[in-house]
């Protein structure tokens, strides 16, 4: 059902149009076809739901992207919607993953986070220690090298020849968990018009936890 007030969502009082989700969803096809029309119905309900995540999270992110003193990115525009890789999906959940693929806010937003992350000298170490099986050389995985069990010193990539690699995927992980961070703070000031809640919300019956 769609708010009869016109609009979607309030943050800190300041209104989201119903127009933008609207945008969004003609942009974004369903990614369930369903046939029967109590499945399609719910489908659809689930999907503005959905969608008002995706835009809600725009939203945040433009004001956060303010209040760092960011450059304003360029309106978004639900027709340019991005393809979300598989990988994110399963790393960020569907509705992160579409936000950042769609908003440009959101992925300045997360560029900023992961610029400030430090990684300590002795966490890139002990990953690499942890990890050995991601670095056996070339040659090692051709001869079947067991990376647990005798393989020599020789079999494995140097360490300041991987360093900069690993360096730069913890940051990434590292900025990933601090726009999570953020996202969770700020919702709190979000209010959700009826037919928009979050899809996990369990005081809708449609809600479901899928990511």
């Amino acid at each position: 059902m769609n708010s009869p007030t016109g609009h979607a969502a309030s943050v800190d009082g300041d209104a989201i149009g119903r127009d933008r989700v609207d945008a969004l969803l003609r942009a974004v096809p369903p990614r369930d076809r369903e046939t029967r029309p109590e499945a399609l119905a719910r489908s659809e309900r689930q999907r503005r739901r959905w969608a008002t995540q995706v835009v809600v999270t725009d939203e945040l992110a433009r004001r956060a992207c303010a209040d760092r003193g960011l450059a304003p990115p360029a309106e978004v525009s639900p027709a340019r919607v991005l393809a979300v890789a598989e990988a994110d999906v399963a790393d960020l959940g569907s509705i992160v993953a579409a936000a950042l693929a769609h908003s440009p806010a959101a992925r300045l937003l997360l560029a900023a986070l992961e610029a400030e992350q430090d990684v300590p000298e002795a966490a890139v170490r002990d990953y690499y220690d942890r990890n050995r099986d991601r670095f056996l050389t070339a040659q090692a995985l051709r001869r079947g090298v067991d990376p647990f069990d005798g393989a020599a010193e020789a079999d494995f990539l140097p360490y300041p020849e991987v360093r900069e690699g690993v360096e730069q995927e913890l940051r990434r992980a590292a900025g990933r968990r601090a726009f999570f961070d953020w996202l969770d703070r700020a919702r709190t000031g979000v209010v959700y018009a009826h037919g928009h809640e979050h899809p996990g919300d369990p005081s809708h019956p449609d809600h479901e936890h899928r990511h």
